[in-house]
C-alpha cells in the first residue's frame, strides 16, 4: 500500500470519516499519528473503532495496553480472531477475554462462544449451558481433530446433548469418542449420563467399528450395548 500525501495525514473534521477509516488499516502511518486519533471524542466513544488503533503493527506498546483496558469484549474477540493484528494485541486480548469470560451473562458468552480464540476452547466446552455449547460447535475454525480432543472424561450430559445435535453428530471419530469417554464418566459419581447417550452414536458406526469400540469398552452394560451382536441379544 502507497503511503499518502503529507497533507492528507489530518484528523476528522478536517478529513472526512470513510477516509479516516482506511487510514487507521494504513500500515505504516506518520509517527504520532496514531495517538492523535485515539484522542478523538468520537473515536473515544465509540471503541469498536479502537480495535483498529489497539491491534495497529505500529501502535506503541503503551498505548496498545491503554486501548485493551478500554475495549469491549466483541472487539476484543475481533483482535483475537485478526490474523493481521499485532501478535501482542492478540495475546493481550485473548488474556482479556479470559478474565472477563466469568462475569458474562449467557447471551454475551453464546455470542462469543461462536467466535471465541482458540485458547479459550477449553473454557468455554466447560460451560454448562446448552445455548452456549451449540453456539461453540458451530465455530467455524473448530475442525473435527479439535472436536475429538475436547471430548475427554469426565463427559457431562449437556455436553453429550450438545454434540448429539450437532453439526458432529454424524462424524464417525467424535462417534468413537464419545463412546470411549462415555465409558469412563458413567461411573462417576453424580455423572448424570446413562446408557441412552451412547445410543445416537453407536448408530453412527458400521458392525466392525462397533466391534473395535465394545473391544475397548470397561463397562460391561455399555460394552454389551455397542457390539452388533451382543446389542441384538440384548
Amino acid at each position: 500500500m502507497s503511503r499518502p500525501a503529507p497533507n492528507s495525514w489530518a484528523l476528522p473534521p478536517e478529513l472526512p470519516w470513510p477516509r479516516f477509516l482506511r487510514l487507521l488499516r494504513h500500515p505504516d502511518p506518520p509517527r504520532g499519528w496514531l495517538e492523535q486519533a485515539a484522542e478523538l471524542p468520537e473515536l473515544r466513544k465509540r471503541p469498536l473503532l479502537l480495535r483498529w488503533i489497539a491491534q495497529h503493527p505500529k501502535a506503541t506498546a503503551h498505548l496498545r495496553s491503554q486501548l485493551m483496558a478500554r475495549l469491549p469484549w466483541r472487539a476484543l474477540a475481533a483482535v483475537a480472531g485478526d490474523a493481521a493484528a499485532h501478535p501482542q494485541a492478540r495475546q493481550q486480548a485473548t488474556e482479556k477475554l479470559q478474565q472477563l469470560w466469568t462475569g458474562m451473562t449467557l447471551g454475551e458468552r453464546r455470542s462469543l462462544a461462536l467466535h471465541a480464540p482458540r485458547q479459550l476452547w477449553a473454557l468455554v466446552w466447560r460451560t454448562p449451558a446448552q445455548g452456549v455449547l451449540a453456539a461453540f460447535l458451530q465455530h467455524p475454525r473448530l475442525g473435527l481433530g479439535q472436536v475429538v480432543a475436547l471430548i475427554q472424561p469426565p463427559l457431562r450430559p449437556i455436553q453429550a446433548d450438545a454434540l448429539a445435535t450437532s453439526r458432529w453428530r454424524e462424524a464417525g471419530p467424535v462417534a468413537e469418542q464419545v463412546l470411549q469417554a462415555l465409558d469412563r464418566s458413567l461411573t462417576l459419581p453424580d455423572s448424570g449420563l446413562a446408557l441412552g447417550h451412547a445410543v445416537p452414536w453407536i448408530k453412527v458406526l458400521d458392525d466392525r467399528a462397533r466391534i473395535l469400540a465394545a473391544s475397548r469398552t470397561v463397562t460391561p452394560a455399555l460394552r454389551r450395548l455397542i457390539h452388533p451382536r451382543r446389542g441384538e441379544e440384548a
